[in-house]
């Protein structure tokens, strides 16, 4: 099969890797209909972290062509959505709702879903059937379930978003974008994205984005505080990684307020006394998607949500080292690959 291969830092190449089969009892093979770059991709990319070699993508919808012995939950034919994290969901982490935290949990990314098909283990755990065949325009969408639509909606949840509320995110790439959504259909009263770039600020408004932030840092701190009565937003979502947007976060939070962190902390280090000053509640890590994924799944096909809206640059998979590149120049929010 072809797949994405990243050699090293800004060395993406599709080569040949050897097609997947059903290791264990409780495996399935997916064909992939559609996958995509995430911004987590970009870190090894821009040599933040260590890449050699490794097979890339944890973010997939497709159709089981083939199951394990042990496999019940779904079955070959079935149009599936899963996890960027594979859970057997009934651990007792899993059963507390945090799937990504599993004590099986095997991660996606070490098997690489930017590919024309992949093994997913423990399927029964981590694979979610939609009800039918989707129309291809609901294929996005689906997509955006796998990971930076139940991303921004754990983040939602983590800081405690709910109605009567006033929301910030900090972040504008497909994650904060979505956590918008989230957000408003958590019946947010107040939706305050952080962005400076002007289509990704469209796109936030049209997901329900009622004011617009652009400045950063201590600056931005400050708007917050003026669109608060001085007293900070009372959910604060983080949705980058930085020793600045976590500060950021944090500093934008009222007091007894709420930062649900998603972004993948790089170098992040927080001020002991200042946290402990703060009065604020930190929640957050890797999203339990697969928590969300019945939920979601069953919004986007009534049509309720269009999470797919997101993806603003569509290549086949064999272009997909221009994907990357248009990501990290940032002339692309998300990029989805066909297969």
């Amino acid at each position: 099969m072809r797949g994405v291969i990243m050699d090293a830092p800004g060395e993406i190449r599709v080569d040949d890797r050897d097609d997947p089969t059903i290791l264990e009892p409780t495996d399935a093979i997916i064909k992939i209909a559609a996958t995509c770059v995430c911004g987590s991709d970009l870190w090894p990319y821009r040599g933040i972290e260590d890449v050699d070699h490794a097979p890339m993508g944890h973010e997939y919808v497709g159709t089981v062509t083939a199951i394990g012995d042990a496999v019940k939950t779904v079955k070959v034919g079935d149009f599936v959505v899963g996890s960027f994290f594979a859970s057997d969901n009934t651990c007792e982490i899993c059963r507390a709702g945090y799937q990504s935290r599993c004590v099986h949990a095997v991660p996606m990314g070490a098997i690489g879903t930017q590919a024309e098909y992949a093994r997913v283990p423990l399927a029964d755990g981590t694979l979610v059937a939609t009800p039918g065949r989707p129309d291809a325009d609901l294929i996005p969408s689906l997509l955006a379930a796998s990971d930076v639509l139940g991303t921004g909606w754990f983040a939602a949840v983590a800081a405690e978003v709910g109605p009567g509320k006033t929301v910030a995110v900090v972040g504008d790439g497909a994650v904060g974008l979505l956590a918008v959504l989230a957000a408003e259909r958590l019946g947010a009263e107040r939706i305050i994205a952080m962005s400076r770039h002007a289509d990704r600020q469209a796109l936030a408004r049209d997901f329900g984005a009622t004011d617009i932030v652009e400045e950063r840092g201590d600056e931005g701190v400050a708007k917050i505080k003026e669109l608060t009565s001085g007293l900070g937003a009372h959910s604060v979502i983080e949705a980058v990684g930085t020793q600045e947007s976590m500060m950021q976060a944090i500093r934008s939070t009222r007091p007894g307020g709420h930062v649900g962190y998603v972004g993948v902390s790089h170098d992040v280090e927080l001020p002991g006394i200042e946290l402990f000053f703060s009065g604020i509640h930190l929640h957050g890590g890797p999203a339990p998607v697969r928590r969300f994924l019945p939920e979601l799944i069953d919004l986007i096909w009534r049509r309720e949500i269009n999470p797919g809206k997101v993806f603003d640059l569509t290549l086949p998979l064999d272009e997909a080292a221009e994907g990357y590149r248009a990501m990290d120049q940032r002339r692309a929010t998300k990029v989805l690959l066909t297969v």
